[in-house]
């Protein structure tokens, strides 16, 4: 029982804290520079109002993209320890 008291958490602070800074530069990434070109419309303001709609949807995808990446990561370190 020890042992388990030891092991690393698969979910901690400092990694959500990480995948927040993440996601919030992918967030950001995303609505404006990648889709703004992909919008079919000329007005700019609505341009940024649907690229950045669309940004948040795909921020949300990649948050638990990442938050799953992170878990299996140190549930693989855990078990190549053993």
């Amino acid at each position: 029982m020890p042992d388990e008291k030891e092991e690393q958490p698969l979910v901690s602070k400092k990694g959500i804290v990480i995948d927040l800074l993440l996601s919030f530069c992918f967030f950001i990434f995303m609505g404006a520079y990648v889709l703004p070109p992909h919008v079919p419309s000329d007005d700019s303001f609505v341009v940024n109002i649907v690229a950045f709609m669309t940004s948040f949807c795909m921020t949300g995808v990649f948050w638990m993209a990442a938050n799953m990446f992170r878990v299996t990561l140190v549930d693989f370190q855990r078990s190549k320890k053993n």
